[in-house]
């Protein structure tokens, strides 16, 4: 028969009706495998083409009792008697209880199989390897952690997850905030009080969503959260994806609307307000984060994340930081550079430092000097501090602030003028030039915007190119 051939002309009973409803088909809406698969051919010579609708034939059928001798059960045993045996067989084998993990875990993938109708079919049909190999969608990564199975069955069983070979609870996630901080919060050290909102567990049903303390398991997608869809999308082509369980809501588990805490309405969490000191100790730099360790949102099952400060340092109208030195810039008149000088700093904890300079000192523009153990205190080493770092400005007279008889007492004063004097002879051979003011500044900027303009005029001539004129006869 040809691949591309519909089933009703491949039928070699074409003259007669091949394809005839299955007993257990009805009007209700179906899966597209369940639609297809409910209308088979009468005759057993035809049952090879509608696996091949949807997967690939098995090369040869393989062992399909295996699960039921695994399980102790019979081929006809019903999904109650299924249930019975696997709990008897996992409690028995459970690794918890010194069992053996390996034949704990057939059992489940025994279970795994034969509870689920779409797979037992394929397996009693065409064995184990047509699960394996993949067909109808399945595969062999698709078996479920055993110790998951046995929980979503007999939740509260007191068996745990199965030491290290069981469930991880997951971890939830951390609640990140910015906190802005002064440098003198920082110099200092300071505490502040916040107040959070977070999702806590219910305090009256400790979590559980309901007033028993009991959950069911939700049939749909057996207590997973996600269901498995599958749709043909094409004669012998299949799809399969996973979607979040409608039923439940992701959740895995159901609670009657009788049974729901009226506390958190089966939700399990509540909003609760709390109030958080963060302690901002002394040397602490911009970037460090400080954690609460558990304090973020709480969910069931799950490891409770983190609430972590990130500290963001405001500028400072005075002082700058760079690691454990502080860096401050002040402006003194000529005269202060030349004759000396003193002035108050007030620090970052309020203290009034005296600074003055050395007899006979000058000061250049530009110039730095420090001053030990008056930095930022060490992270951990409050009492071991940094420099503070002193730039200076020098501060000139405006022009025409001095008189020409006080230039000249000036000069009488001052170091004299470097290089020697010009002759008149000299003199008459210079050309005589006019300095004047400039912004050095805004002279760059008009010189990068001119040389751009120039830059865009050069791309428009090429673009438009020389013009291609026709030849004279």
């Amino acid at each position: 028969a040809e691949p591309n051939t519909p089933l009703r002309s491949r039928c070699p009973h074409a003259a007669a009706p091949p394809l005839v409803p299955s007993p257990s088909s009805s009007s209700s809406p179906r899966s597209p495998r369940r639609s297809i698969r409910a209308w088979t051919c009468s005759l057993p010579c035809c049952k090879p083409l509608l696996p091949a609708m949807f997967g690939r034939m098995p090369r040869k059928s393989s062992n399909n009792t295996k699960y039921y001798e695994v399980l102790g059960v019979s081929k006809t045993a019903s999904q109650d008697e299924l249930k019975k045996a696997y709990r008897k067989a996992a409690i028995k084998n459970h690794p918890d209880k010194g069992g053996d993990p390996e034949k704990f875990k057939e059992l489940s993938q025994a279970y795994d199989v034969l509870s689920d109708p779409e797979k037992r079919e394929i397996y009693d049909q065409y064995g184990e390897d047509a699960l394996k190999e993949g067909m109808g969608g399945g595969s062999s990564s698709d078996f479920h952690s055993p110790f998951d199975i046995f929980e979503q069955l007999f939740p509260g069983s007191g068996f745990g997850g199965g030491s290290s070979r069981g469930r991880r609870q997951k971890r939830g996630e951390d609640v990140v905030h910015t906190m802005k901080v002064s440098l003198e919060d920082l110099y200092n050290g300071t505490t502040k009080k916040l107040s959070l909102s977070r999702s806590a567990l219910c305090s009256k049903c400790k979590g559980k969503g309901s007033k028993s303390g009991a959950s069911g398991t939700c049939h749909g997608c057996r207590g997973t959260g996600m269901r498995r869809i599958t749709r043909q999308i094409g004669l012998g082509m299949i799809q399969q994806m996973h979607a979040v369980c409608s039923e439940c809501k992701g959740s895995g588990e159901i609670i009657s609307d009788k049974d729901k805490c009226p506390s958190c309405k089966g939700n399990k969490v509540a909003q609760e307000k709390k109030v958080l000191e963060v302690h901002v100790e002394k040397g602490m730099q911009h970037g460090q984060k400080i954690v609460f360790q558990g304090q973020a949102d709480e969910a069931p099952d799950t490891v409770t994340g983190d609430i972590v400060f990130v500290l963001q340092l405001k500028d400072h109208p005075k002082f700058k930081r760079k690691y454990d030195d502080l860096y401050v810039e002040h402006t003194i008149s000529l005269t202060e550079a030349l004759c000396g000088f003193q002035f108050v700093l007030t620090h970052l904890d309020g203290r009034q430092l005296l600074i003055k300079s050395n007899p006979g000192e000058v000061i250049k523009p530009g110039q730095h000097k420090a001053i030990n153990d008056e930095g930022m205190p060490q992270h951990g080493r409050p009492f071991m501090k940094g420099r503070l770092f002193v730039e200076f400005n020098v501060e000139f007279p405006e022009p025409g602030a001095l008189s020409p008889a006080q230039c000249r007492s000036l000069e009488k004063i001052l170091p004299p003028k470097l290089g020697s004097p010009l002759s008149k002879m000299e003199l008459d051979q210079c050309e005589e030039t006019t300095l004047h003011d400039v912004n050095i500044e805004e002279e760059m900027r008009r010189r990068q915007q001119q040389k751009r303009q120039e830059a865009y005029d050069e791309d428009e001539e090429d673009e438009a190119g020389p013009r291609v004129q026709c030849a004279q006869q």
